[in-house]
């Protein structure tokens, strides 16, 4: 939304409250109700219990209303959908966090292999390695 953001504050940053919310997604106060009571969109809450809307609320208030009235999408179809968005994207993390993770311990790896080879005597001499194929005859005269 292009828009600039107090100290401390966020996309996230629930700011806007409900009818300042519904001007910005363009549907009425009672069906941004109706979404919080479904579970669709879920506003911060002041201490006194009343609704605030961040712009990231407001981003998925547009997106219910879109798949709603473009893609013909029943509002049980838009909740699934949004859970299996989030159940994706906290995957997505899921998979960062682990990949940061195993990254750190192959570097530890690494340096605890490289601290071993440094440790390594340098007195040692290399021996030449080499096979031989040696045939033995018996002397049969012996018996």
């Amino acid at each position: 939304m292009g828009m600039t953001f107090p100290p401390g504050a966020n996309e996230e940053t629930p700011m806007f409250v409900i009818s300042v919310a519904a001007q910005l997604s363009g549907l009425h106060a009672q069906t941004l109700r109706s979404y919080d009571r479904l579970g669709l969109v879920s506003p911060g809450r002041t201490q006194a219990g009343g609704r605030r809307y961040s712009l990231r609320d407001i981003a998925l208030l547009r997106e219910v209303q879109r798949l709603s009235q473009e893609e013909g999408v029943n509002l049980a179809g838009i909740k699934r959908i949004i859970d299996l968005e989030n159940q994706v994207d906290a995957l997505r993390g899921k998979v960062q966090e682990l990949t940061e993770e195993l990254a750190a311990a192959h570097a530890a790896a690494e340096a605890a292999a490289a601290q071993v080879h440094a440790s390594y005597r340098r007195d040692l001499v290399p021996v030449r390695q080499e096979t031989a194929l040696v045939v033995w005859k018996p002397d049969r005269k012996r018996r």
